[in-house]
C-alpha cells in the first residue's frame, strides 16, 4: 500500500512532501489570547521554543498532541520539511526519512475559530480533513487561506492548537536553514533539523 501524503492546501497551492508520509475560518478571524494554560516546550538541535496549548479550543487535539509528548514519540523526529515563507513541518519522520508509525487519526477541529496566523501552530493532514495524526507546522507568516471555509474536502482547513511564546528566534532560523530535494522529496532541509525532545513545562 503505497501511504498517503501529507499535504498543506490552500487557493491554487498544494504542498506535500511526497508519499512517504505515515497515516500517521474566514478571513479576519483573530487569534486566540489565550489564558494561561499547558506550555509544551520542543527542544531542537537548533534551540529551544515554547508553546501554549488552545485545550478548551481545540481539545481533541491537543489531547491527541500530548499523548506524544508524554509518550516520547517526538524524540529523533526531524523538521523534514521547511519553506521559509509559509511554514515549518515536523514530528513525524526521522533523519534518515523513515516515517513512524502513528495513533490514529484524529477528527479535524479547525471549526474552532482560530486562525493560521504567523506563529500559530496547526496540525498537518492529507487531502482527507480528518486525517492528521502526529504532525505538525508553525506557520511562519500569515497563511489565513489555510483557515475554514466550509465542512468539506479543500475547505475544511487545518486546525490551530497551539501558538509559539518564545523561541521565536529558533523557530526564524529553522526556517531559514538550507533547503533542497533529498531523495527526490523538495523543501527538505539538507542538514536534519532534529527533535531532540518535547515536554510539558507546566
Amino acid at each position: 500500500m503505497t501511504p498517503r501524503k501529507i499535504v498543506i492546501l490552500g487557493a491554487a497551492l498544494t504542498l506535500g512532501f511526497g508519499a512517504t508520509e505515515a497515516r500517521a475560518g474566514g478571513k479576519g478571524r483573530l487569534v486566540a489570547k489565550g489564558s494561561k494554560g499547558t506550555v509544551v516546550a520542543i527542544v531542537t538541535n537548533h534551540g529551544t521554543f515554547q508553546i501554549q496549548l488552545f485545550r478548551s479550543k481545540a481539545p481533541k487535539t491537543t489531547a491527541n498532541f500530548l499523548k506524544y509528548v508524554t509518550s516520547g514519540f517526538y524524540k529523533g523526529t526531524t523538521f523534514h520539511r521547511v519553506i521559509s515563507n509559509f511554514m515549518i513541518q515536523g514530528g513525524g519522520l526521522t533523519k534518515n526519512m523513515v516515517r513512524k508509525a502513528t495513533r490514529a487519526a484524529i477528527r479535524n477541529e479547525a471549526t474552532n475559530g482560530l486562525s493560521n496566523k504567523r506563529y500559530t501552530v496547526a496540525m498537518a493532514r492529507t487531502a482527507s480533513p480528518h486525517s492528521a495524526t502526529a504532525q505538525f507546522f508553525v506557520n511562519v507568516k500569515d497563511n489565513t487561506f489555510l483557515d475554514h471555509k466550509a465542512p468539506r474536502g479543500k475547505q475544511w482547513g487545518y486546525c490551530v492548537f497551539a501558538k509559539v511564546i518564545s523561541g521565536k528566534n529558533v523557530v526564524e532560523k529553522i526556517r531559514n536553514v538550507a533547503t533542497g530535494r533529498v531523495g527526490g522529496r523538495p523543501n527538505v532541509p539538507l542538514r536534519p533539523v532534529v527533535i531532540k525532545r518535547v515536554y510539558v513545562v507546566k
